[in-house]
């Protein structure tokens, strides 16, 4: 099994889920980057950094991979103050957008990571350290010579089980109906997730989940949004 994983770490590394594509950014979010990165940034520079002293609190804990321009963490993470919310999100415009509106609107409960979220998941986070993963609307990359960069996949099912608490729960969500059935096999293959709805199904839209632009999109062509979960159980799988 280590054997196995070992050589999955070697190709995920060489395939990433992204590409970090030039877009403009604002002076605002430029100016967000240079004045705020040091209050809502994690450095991992030290290593893999107490969230507890991050925080400076012990709280439920939320992370959301692929927060785009952070609309849906913010609204979030002001719904519920008594939790704490980890973005994850390696789109420099978008982070400046986000650490903008945390500014505006006083947040406390919020960190991100511009890190790609598999490092962080299986280098920077401890195991059993947060509550709750979200991943809402990654990119489908819908060729099938791109399948290989998806996000959801086995490496990724057992570094979110590592870090998510017993009982934990990660939710996905899409507008690309082959990645929400590839989302299901993945998942429902890893024998550490119990489907919150039932075995192979889906699950009713979030109310915590604020549309997105991307939502938006994809339902103005006539896509169905699907919405998937599943707690985190015992399981003798390594992560």
């Amino acid at each position: 099994m280590l054997k196995q994983h070992a050589g999955d770490a070697a190709r995920r590394r060489a395939v990433r889920s992204f590409v970090v594509r030039a877009g403009r950014m604002t002076a605002a979010q430029r100016r967000a980057l240079a004045e705020l990165g040091e209050r809502y940034l994690l450095d991992f520079s030290g290593g893999p950094p107490n969230l507890d002293r991050v925080f400076g609190r012990r709280a439920s804990r939320t992370m959301e991979v692929g927060f785009g321009t952070g609309d849906a963490l913010i609204a979030l993470a002001g719904s519920e103050p008594a939790r704490d919310f980890l973005g994850i999100e390696v789109y420099p415009p978008g982070v400046g957008r986000l650490l903008a509106g945390c500014h505006e609107a006083g947040l406390e409960n919020v960190r991100v990571a511009m890190n790609d979220a598999l490092d962080v998941l299986e280098h920077w986070l401890a195991p059993s350290s947060v509550e709750e993963v979200l991943v809402w609307f990654p990119d489908p990359w819908p060729k099938k010579r791109h399948h290989k960069r998806r996000l959801v996949r086995p490496w990724f099912a057992a570094l979110v089980h590592r870090v998510l608490q017993p009982g934990g729960s990660l939710h996905l969500a899409t507008d690309w109906e082959p990645y929400a059935e590839h989302m299901l096999e993945v998942i429902e293959s890893h024998p550490g997730f119990s489907n919150c709805a039932a075995p192979d199904r889906f699950m009713p839209r979030s109310e915590r989940r604020r549309e997105t632009r991307f939502e938006s999109r994809g339902r103005d062509r006539g896509h169905r949004v699907f919405d998937l979960a599943w707690r985190a159980v015992k399981s003798d799988v390594a992560g």
